[in-house]
């Protein structure tokens, strides 16, 4: 499979300073000035003649390879260079999501521990926790840098989170109710999102996937995948069973997900065709939920989804992002009896503006209308 990245055109910012492909530093050269632009992990390696005859005072290059000559030019034009780390399985300045390609880039030659995203995983085990500042700022960097390049894929979209549990198998009943979900969502007009993770997330991001299809579409690929049920014992068939889908049925919806390498054990679905992936958990958690502007679906999960729905629930309980959005658990027996979570909800809700945008429903099938009305009050 080809490494690609999410198009310039799905990803602009919106105050035109930031240059992040090619063609947008191309236009840029012929409006006259790359003065006070901001240019960020572009290969400039062969627009030498460009740089040299273009004026870059108060520029910033971010991770941009370029030759000795050119860089030493826009220096003295009061350029600030910030030059590539060598060496990084990843990169700390880029300027666009990830794409499955990208993260997935030589699966099939040569397995899951080949892939960037494997690659990036290890490169977290090592460092996480030798106390070197300068894998701290790398990390920094890097989530900074995903966070500023889903504000732009996110602008002006209406988002539904799901939030579920990992362990949703392929080919069960609730993986093919939450792909459902997903369907559904997108058909309405909503971006939706997720952990990025396997089971109830993939199932999510899959029937976003398949939302332009023919509703048949998504019954066989529940089955094809059901094949693979898990990532484990191999995340490398797993992966590579979900390629296969995306290559039998291409030009899918596009939805976002947005995982972490804090659980790096758990690799990101092929579905999503935004991957937000960060080295914080924090900062996931909390961007996935905060951008969740149309609501929350939260599917039965374990430990994660309880946090996530309480993260959610304290912003709606003190008004911090302004007007509280709707939650909807699903599964009235699973957060009632097996984690009580819907108790201590509607006891935090209670006299209280959230009161009217949570919801209790049984099944996945009510969950889109539910949201629907809640958002209406």
């Amino acid at each position: 499979m080809r490494a690609v990245e999410s198009s310039p055109d799905e990803n602009q910012n919106a105050h035109g300073a930031e240059i992040e492909s090619l063609a947008a530093f191309d236009a840029a050269v012929a409006a006259g000035s790359l003065a006070g632009r901001r240019v960020q992990s572009v290969d400039l390696t062969d627009r030498g003649a460009a740089l040299l005859a273009t004026d870059a005072s108060g520029a910033v290059f971010l991770g941009c390879p370029m030759e000795p000559g050119p860089e030493e030019k826009i220096r003295a034009d009061g350029a600030l260079v910030f030059p590539p780390v060598p060496g990084l399985p990843f990169d700390p300045y880029r300027g666009l999501l990830y794409s499955p390609d990208a993260l997935y880039d030589g699966l099939a030659r040569g397995g899951y521990e080949a892939t960037p995203d494997a690659l990036a995983y290890r490169w977290f085990q090592r460092t996480r926790s030798d106390g070197d500042a300068f894998a701290s700022m790398l990390r920094a960097l890097h989530d900074d840098a995903v966070s500023d390049a889903l504000e732009e894929v996110l602008a002006g979209r209406r988002v539904a989170g799901v939030m579920g549990g990992h362990a949703t198998a392929r080919g069960s009943t609730a993986y093919a109710a939450a792909a459902r979900l997903g369907r559904t969502l997108a058909r309405s007009g909503l971006t939706v999102a997720t952990g990025g993770g396997p089971g109830a997330m993939e199932a999510a991001n899959l029937g976003a996937y398949a939302a332009p299809h023919p509703d048949a579409m998504l019954d066989k690929a529940c089955e094809l995948l059901g094949e693979v049920p898990s990532f484990t014992p191999s995340v490398t068939d797993w992966a590579l069973a979900a390629f296969a889908v995306r290559e039998r049925w291409p030009d899918g919806g596009r939805s976002v997900s947005i995982p972490t390498w804090f659980y790096g054990h758990e690799p990101p679905n092929p579905f999503a065709g935004h991957i937000a992936k960060y080295f914080t958990n924090a900062l996931r958690e909390d961007g996935l939920l905060a951008r969740s502007s149309a609501g929350v679906i939260f599917l039965p999960g374990a430990s994660g989804t309880v946090q996530e729905i309480f993260d959610s629930a304290t912003p709606n309980y003190y008004g911090s992002r302004g007007e509280p959005v709707p939650m909807v658990l699903v599964g009235r027996d699973h957060w009632t009896r097996e984690l009580p979570a819907w108790p201590l909800l509607e006891a935090l809700a209670a006299g209280r503006p959230m009161e009217s945008r949570i919801a209790l429903v049984d099944t996945v099938e009510e969950a889109p209308a539910t949201l629907a009305r809640l958002s209406e009050v």
